[in-house]
């Protein structure tokens, strides 16, 4: 019998208009991080962490520009980013610490916008935490001490997490000795700031909430909550492990807004229903977009 031969899947390459789109974001996250730095957490001597916390320091402690550490440090995570998560991960990254360098060398003579310690840590995080984020959304990074953490974590028990806090409290320890401990303080609260400002800004703030729902009257439900809310509905046939009678799951993704009336929908068809609700993350594809409601 002869060996049929082995077909190579070509990836589909992105449009120019989603590399123009990709490319925009980079450049804005790009300069909004130097927005945060340059305007705002560099001038009052307070850091951020990982990469970006070790270039502060460095800069301060060598009296050269934070922009030319960003780009040296990086320089190794990029070439182990680039066989860990792959060459668009690698490309976008680069653009993003190049142009992120070239916008806080451009910065870098700007008055800062204010010497209070507090005000400087709250929007310097905010407007870093966006920029982080939106480089993060769109494909790159600007921080190679999570490349580092993805290695460590393989071949120890700790977990990425526990790892990029390890780097960040020793980063943020450092900068007592370096500034003092009251701006190694107003440090720790504009990294919170920035860790959630990520967050929000990689998963939004319309954030999504799945739903599963076992009642006795999954038919109704499912009607109400196509006509009402204007959600798509996917049935699921299980059997209970307990009695091992079969039953009939229902499965919807909701807005946060949207929890309330499904679950006023729910209870007023079936109050002794069983309803589990589980954070979403992110949502694409499918039929998630909202349906015209009756």
């Amino acid at each position: 019998m002869e060996a049929q031969p082995i077909l190579k899947r070509n990836h589909r390459k992105q449009s120019l208009a989603a590399k123009i789109k990709r490319m925009f974001f980079i450049t804005l996250g790009s300069l909004l991080v130097s927005v945060g730095l340059e305007i705002f957490l560099v001038p009052n001597s307070i850091i951020d962490g990982g990469v970006i916390g070790i270039s502060i320091l460095l800069a301060f402690l060598t009296d050269k520009p934070v922009g030319l550490y960003m780009i040296v440090l990086n320089l190794p995570f990029l070439l182990v980013g680039y066989k860990l998560i792959g060459r668009t991960f690698a490309i976008t990254t680069t653009i993003a610490v190049i142009l992120m360098s070239s916008f806080v060398t451009l910065f870098h003579s700007v008055r800062p916008f204010t010497d209070d310690l507090l005000l400087a840590s709250v929007f310097g995080g905010v407007v870093l935490g966006i920029g982080v984020g939106t480089i993060i959304r769109y494909g790159g990074s600007l921080d190679g001490t999570e490349i580092i953490a993805i290695l460590l974590a393989r071949k120890s028990s700790f977990s990425v997490g526990e790892v990029v806090m390890f780097f960040n409290i020793f980063i943020l320890g450092s900068a007592g000795f370096v500034f003092g401990w009251d701006h190694a303080m107003y440090s720790l609260i504009a990294y919170f700031i920035a860790f959630k400002m990520i967050d929000i800004t990689i998963e939004g703030l319309d954030e999504s909430k799945s739903v599963t729902i076992i009642s006795d009257s999954p038919n109704e439900i499912s009607e109400a909550i196509r006509n009402r809310l204007g959600r798509g509905v996917t049935h699921i046939y299980g059997k209970g492990g307990y009695t091992g009678e079969e039953k009939e799951l229902l499965y919807v993704i909701v807005t946060r807004l949207e929890l309330a009336k499904l679950k006023d929908i729910v209870l007023e068809y079936d109050e002794g229903a069983f309803v589990a609700i589980e954070h979403v993350a992110d949502v694409m594809g499918g039929r998630f977009k909202k349906n015209a409601i009756h």
